[in-house]
């Protein structure tokens, strides 16, 4: 203890000298605040030929300090509600898929057992428009939402979005988009009077995804065509841009010939997006 601070009451001494009997204790400290004794209690961790449940109470410098055995049944009943609690702040996520996704989504869970896969039943009609149903939508309220897409064509993306706008109105905790490829990305400007920018086009309708209990949707995609579509979306929806660069490069270096390896890029627009990220190999494109 600091030479400031103040001396230990007698009650407090007398105490140590009884304690020190036992051929286990071991030495605890004070919580001072502003000089004062505050109250504390401190587990005494073993005891000679008795179980380590004692602990000693000290409420002021007036009153002496109190041994005190805890029974069996409080402990267990207090590592019990520890446990649980820790069940209850672990993070669950409800991971849904489309039927393009359904390994990869399987594969995902297996990795982590806080990622429960979901299916959804993708059917339709006589004429071919969606008829889809999220089964034990109750079962996930509360709970923390994830949608594995693929936009690989127009003709399921109509299906998709129903799905995707359903899911945050379902009383969740919090919605997560993971579209691994943003499929209009390449077309994202206009160079001449008339381009249509179809990357702007699905940004808005991405934009107005419901939000959650929690928020925002956060859209999840990985290696989009420019950083700055960042913008295209609005204040609804959280873009989160991902790479697989790093994958790509740790792949190639575990390759026999790594040290022989040239990156070619299709134009550039490709060398200007990820030349920076891949520096250490030698790089030529298309003019």
């Amino acid at each position: 203890m600091a030479a400031t601070s103040p001396p230990l009451p007698s009650s407090f001494q007398n105490a140590k000298k009884i304690l020190s009997n036992f051929t286990s204790f071991k030495p605890f400290s004070i919580l001072l605040n502003d000089n004062k004794y505050s109250h504390f209690r401190c587990q005494i961790k073993s005891l000679e030929n008795k179980p380590s449940n004692w602990s000693v109470e000290f409420l002021s410098g007036t009153e002496p300090l109190r041994l005190i055995q805890n029974s069996p049944s409080s402990m267990s009943m207090a590592a019990a509600s520890a446990s649980d609690s820790a069940v209850k702040t672990s993070k669950k996520v409800c991971l849904f898929y489309c039927a393009e996704t359904k390994v990869l989504a399987e594969r995902i869970a297996a990795e982590s057992d806080a990622i429960e896969p979901r299916s959804i039943n993708w059917r339709t009609f006589e004429d071919g428009f969606p008829n889809l149903f999220i089964p034990n939508a109750h079962g996930i309220r509360g709970q923390n939402v994830a949608f594995l897409a693929s936009f690989s064509s127009p003709a399921v993306i109509f299906e998709q979005l129903s799905v995707i706008y359903a899911l945050p109105k379902l009383f969740i905790s919090s919605f997560t988009l993971v579209l691994p490829f943003f499929p209009t990305g390449t077309f994202e400007r206009m160079e001449d009077e008339g381009d249509v920018a179809t990357a702007f086009t699905l940004a808005r309708i991405l934009s107005n995804i419901p939000t959650s209990r929690g928020g925002p949707t956060s859209l999840v995609t990985f290696d989009i065509h420019a950083l700055q579509e960042r913008f295209y979306f609005g204040d609804n929806i959280l873009p989160c841009f991902e790479s697989g660069i790093p994958l790509f490069k740790n792949r190639l270096q575990q390759l026999p010939d790594s040290d022989n390896i040239t990156i070619a890029f299709p134009d550039d627009g490709a060398w200007k997006r990820f030349h920076k990220q891949l520096q250490h190999f030698p790089t030529v494109y298309n003019i």
